[in-house]
């Protein structure tokens, strides 16, 4: 079979593999023997039932033993490999959490100022609703519904911010898809409870009104 423009002989099959630990599909591979396609320089991976690096001066022996004129350097733990090939990947990531939980502490904080304002508007409202009868629980259902409105249409732009954020995000995931059903339902609802928290403490104020004092706030 010519291969790169010269004649190769089959000699197995190998399946896909992932060269290294940042790629995120598996590739087809060929292999050459060494003397017909020789690199400047060759990496060997030993597999060890004790520590990788106690075996260092083995594995240079080793070596020497074969032609005492070969170099043997970066001697590595395979995780330390591994972990210097994602790590801007990991960083990047990183950062994108550390906003992300500051995007949700000021969407919390947001969602408690407008609630917060909004009952303190609506005191003479709730207070008239409680002298003609309303039960807390109604006032609650009012008030809660008016913040959930606002969090799920937040929740509705970001869903469509994520989706066109997906090429971009795909780029630093490893074995999950950027829309995965179940990432975006636990992140909708941490949202949702976020939300719900930020809606309690002016839900609770509100039920807490006395029709009296409501009655003459201005």
């Amino acid at each position: 079979m010519r291969i790169w423009g010269k004649e190769r002989t089959i000699v197995g099959v190998v399946g896909d593999i992932k060269d290294t630990p940042s790629d995120h599909e598996s590739k087809p591979a060929l292999y050459f023997p060494y003397a017909q396609q020789p690199q400047r320089e060759m990496i060997f991976a030993i597999r060890a039932d004790v520590a990788p690096l106690s075996l260092a001066e083995s594995a240079r022996q080793a070596v020497r033993g074969i032609d005492a004129e070969l170099p043997v350097a970066n001697l590595r733990p395979f995780e330390e490999v591994a972990g210097a090939a994602v790590k801007i990947p990991r960083f990047v990531l990183m950062l994108v959490s550390v906003f992300a939980g500051a995007a949700l502490f000021l969407a919390a904080i947001g969602i408690y100022g407008v609630m917060s304002y909004s009952v303190t508007q609506r005191t003479r409202e709730i207070g008239i609703r409680l002298a003609l009868g309303a039960q807390s629980r109604d006032v609650i259902r009012l008030i809660a519904a008016q913040g959930m409105k606002m969090a799920l249409i937040g929740v509705g732009a970001g869903l469509i911010g994520a989706y066109a954020m997906t090429r971009f995000v795909e780029t630093l995931l490893y074995e999950v898809s950027a829309a995965d059903p179940l990432t975006l339902a636990v992140a909708i609802s941490l949202l949702i409870a976020v939300a719900a928290l930020a809606c309690w403490i002016p839900v609770r104020r509100a039920t807490k009104v006395d029709p009296l004092v409501a009655l003459r706030h201005d």
